[in-house]
């Protein structure tokens, strides 16, 4: 399957000032697939490393991180030689071996002709816990579920794609109009996940979809116990679970009173952090007054709160496929949730696209999505 941001990775493997790559990411949306598929595509040969499968990689990154070092300890792993041009150095989970990620600084400052990409699904959490990280000797990209365009190349849509790019709302064929509404219904339904669009485009049956994205949504509970502080889960599990309530309300500001009766933002902003930081949900804040800066109208104490993916959205709200598929108007579901969520998603994607606010009036104005 396609992604788009293998696009990116080829731009920054020919990068003349290249730093090593982190590719941060929510756990599951393809990021060990990505970087094996550029490193098959793009070299002639591959080092991976998971750090979370691999107990005894503390070792090789204790004491002195020198790069020369830390090859040689590699490549005694690696059974044949790590080329500096040739071989693509992949460590995965990167955030589970500290001391990996500040040789990171060495590689840059001493021994920038090795390719190395790195992958952490709670790299944010990590650098909340004080771990050494080397500022400005990195470079960041972020891979996000499966966009609109990507879903349709999982579809083998391209000529769709292309025949869209090329013409105006005013003189769009009905035809073309009314098959692109079907793949947005189907969207819908299945999101962006890999496992789910896979399981889609394997099977056509939305009931293996359903039961890839409720996977899916298990694993992300289990992380919550293993990966979050104690004090921390019953209110992460408080938060996740209210999304579909917080995004019911006409009014979708995040309302503390629906995690549980009584609830203050002290109490939860911790966990709104740890989920925040796992890529796990977006944050949308308000600003007073739709003007530049933007950032400096921010209301900290307003906003909105999406999650990572519109189909996990969709079955954690427990929509049956049958209503978006056999309602005509399937933007009226869900009293529009899934219409913003979509949105802000396909925004997401935007590489220069960094922070996306919205505004409210006093009265009854309201821009969804300002950027």
């Amino acid at each position: 399957m396609k992604r788009l941001l293998f696009k990116e990775l080829k731009k920054w493997k020919d990068s003349k000032v290249r730093l090593p790559l982190i590719l941060k990411g929510a756990r599951q949306v393809g990021k060990t697939w990505l970087l094996k598929e550029f490193g098959k595509t793009c070299f002639k040969d591959v080092f991976y490393i998971n750090f979370e499968q691999t107990s005894d990689m503390n070792d090789v990154f204790a004491g002195d991180i020198q790069p020369q070092r830390i090859i040689d300890y590699l490549t005694a792993i690696h059974g044949k030689k790590i080329d500096a041009h040739n071989t693509l150095i992949i460590f995965d989970e990167v955030q589970e071996v500290p001391r990996a990620l500040s040789s990171l600084k060495s590689f840059a400052e001493q021994a920038p002709e090795y390719t190395i990409c790195c992958a952490g699904s709670l790299l944010g959490i990590a650098l909340h816990q004080n771990t050494s990280f080397p500022v400005g000797k990195v470079e960041f990209l972020t891979l996000q579920p499966f966009s609109f365009e990507e879903f349709l190349l999982a579809n083998n849509e391209q000529e769709l794609i292309d025949f869209i790019k090329n013409y105006t709302l005013h003189n769009f064929p009905i035809s073309i109009y009314n098959k692109l509404t079907d793949y947005l219904k189907q969207y819908f339904i299945i999101g962006g996940m890999p496992s789910a669009v896979l399981a889609w485009i394997n099977t056509r049956d939305y009931a293996e979809v359903e039961k890839k994205q409720k996977e899916i949504l298990m694993a992300y509970e289990q992380d919550f116990s293993k990966h979050a502080p104690k004090n921390l889960v019953p209110k992460i599990r408080h938060i996740w679970n209210s999304i579909p309530s917080q995004l019911a309300k006409e009014n979708k500001k995040f309302i503390y009173g629906l995690i549980k009766e009584s609830a203050r933002a002290r109490e939860y902003e911790d966990a709104l952090l740890w989920l925040f930081d796992s890529g796990l949900i977006r944050n949308v804040s308000r600003i007073t007054k739709p003007s530049l800066p933007l950032k400096s109208y921010e209301d900290l104490k307003s906003f909105k709160i999406y999650h990572l993916d519109i189909g996990l959205l969709r079955t954690m709200s427990e929509l049956s496929p049958k209503v978006i598929i056999e309602k005509v108007k399937i933007f009226e579901e869900f009293k529009g949730a899934l219409t913003e969520q979509f949105v802000l998603q396909e925004l997401s994607v935007i590489t220069e696209c960094q922070n996306v606010y919205y505004w409210k009036s006093d009265a009854t104005a309201e821009i969804d999505f300002i950027l």
